[in-house]
Order: structure tokens, then C-alpha cells, then sequence
């Protein structure tokens, strides 16, 4: 099983998609590290060699962050901008769309689920 970042990548999966488990590479880096190293799109996980794993892992690193240090530099920005306090700061901190997204309707992922209105009905009986 090929470990790379520290992740366990699936050794069925094709190379293209195996190296997107990897948090901080989406299909089109996936592809150019690939096309790089030298290595078919189409290859499953565990064919690949013990080299060509290694030729990835040296090219993740000189290229840039990826899993750990990518997201420790993604939450040291949304605290900057928490800190700063600046709109999309704000709105982080509130726990709504930041970019500009209507908030009417739908933002139920950021929101949250919906809290029912609260209604003052009368028992039956009473006045």
C-alpha cells in the first residue's frame, strides 16, 4: 500500500484518482505530478513501483504544501482575517457565507439546520 503525506492511498483506484485523497490536490495537480514523473493516469495504485511512489513523494515536496502544513496555513488566514476584523473575518466568526452568497434562503450548510419558529398557540379549552 503506497503511503504519501502521510496518507494511505486506496490501491485500487487509479493513480489520477488515488493521489486526490490527499488533501490539497484536486484532479488537475494529480494529473501534472503524474504526466511529470512520468507515470499513466490509468495505472492502479498498487501497480506502481516503489520508485515511482518515491518520485512523487520528492516532487510533493519541493512543489509546496499539501495535508498537515496546508491546512495549519489555512486556519492561521481565517484567523488573520478573524483577528483583522475584516468583513469576511466577521462573517467566518458568525459561521456564514463569506463570498458573498444570499443567505435569504439555502446557506443551510453554514447555518446550520433550521430552528422552528416558536408559536403561541392556545390549548383548546382555554381563552
Amino acid at each position: 500500500m503506497a503511503r504519501i503525506a502521510g496518507v494511505d492511498l486506496p490501491p485500487k483506484k487509479r493513480a489520477e484518482i488515488g493521489l486526490t485523497y490527499i488533501y490539497g490536490i484536486g484532479r488537475t495537480r494529480a494529473k501534472s505530478i503524474l504526466y511529470r514523473v512520468g507515470v499513466d493516469f490509468n495505472r492502479k495504485i498498487s501497480d506502481l513501483t516503489e520508485d515511482e511512489v518515491n518520485q512523487i513523494r520528492i516532487l510533493l515536496e519541493s512543489e509546496g504544501a499539501v495535508e498537515g502544513d496546508l491546512r495549519k496555513e489555512v486556519s492561521l488566514n481565517i484567523k488573520r482575517l478573524i483577528e483583522m476584523g475584516s468583513y469576511r473575518g466577521l462573517r467566518h466568526r458568525r459561521g456564514l457565507p463569506a463570498r458573498g452568497q444570499r443567505t435569504h434562503t439555502n446557506a443551510r450548510t453554514r447555518k446550520g439546520p433550521r430552528k422552528g419558529t416558536v408559536t403561541n398557540k392556545k390549548k383548546p379549552g382555554q381563552k
